[in-house]
This record gives structure tokens, sequence and C-alpha cells, in this order.
């Protein structure tokens, strides 16, 4: 089991950034990758990025602009989602999320993942 704790959602206004935490606890193995997808009203759950736990791997969709980036803290058992130059259509819940294992091809997909956190809105004002 994994346990994911999302936080450092709120609101900004347009341009402004945030930085979204994920703590994670439980068994986590060198093959687990931990991600973010975000959800807005109305639409289907989105991939945003994810990192391989062990190794240098991460995944991010081409229509995510680099405006996303993630990182992890073995230390600290953290994978951040830094998001900067934020946008209205930004807004939505985020939520953290891990798989024991994925590939490639699979790790952008939700449900490829078994572990989830509650998940923290960001909200991006004009």
């Amino acid at each position: 089991q994994v346990q994911l704790l999302e936080s450092g959602g709120g609101s900004v206004q347009t341009g402004g950034s945030l930085s979204l935490s994920c703590a994670a606890s439980g068994r986590i193995f060198s093959n687990s990758v931990v991600g973010w997808f975000r959800q807005a009203p109305g639409k289907e759950r989105e991939f945003v990025s994810a990192v391989r736990w062990n190794g240098d791997a991460s995944y991010k969709p081409r229509s995510m602009e680099d405006r996303f980036s993630i990182s992890k803290d073995h230390i600290k058992n953290t994978v951040t989602l830094q998001m900067d130059n934020l946008k209205p259509e930004d807004t939505a819940d985020y939520y953290c999320a891990a798989t024991d294992q994925c590939f490639p091809n699979t790790c952008t997909l939700w449900r490829a993942y078994a572990y989830w956190g509650q998940g923290t809105q960001v909200t991006v004002s004009s």
C-alpha cells in the first residue's frame, strides 16, 4: 500500500506560480512511478507529468507545455510539481497518483495508477 498526501494548491492570478507537493509513504518500489493528474469540472482526467522513483525517467505529454516541471526528493519522500506562468485553463483539481510499475506508453494513463491522493484544488483567475 502507498499513501499519498497532496499540498500546495490555492488561488493565483494568471502568470503566477504554484508548487504542489505529494508526500508518499508506504511501500514504494524501485520501479514505482509517481505522477500528477488534473481534472477540471466537466472534463476528463488529464495526465500532467510523472517521474520514476528510481532513475531519471520522467514523463510529460507533448501537449503539456514547459510551464510545468516535476521533481522528486528521496529524503523527504516527496514529488513536487512546479507550475509557472499559470493560465485560467490550468484551473482544476490536481491529484497525485502512484503505481508499482508502468511502461512509457502506459504511465500517462490514469488507469495504470493504483494509489491516489485526495487531490488539491488549483484556481487561476484572469
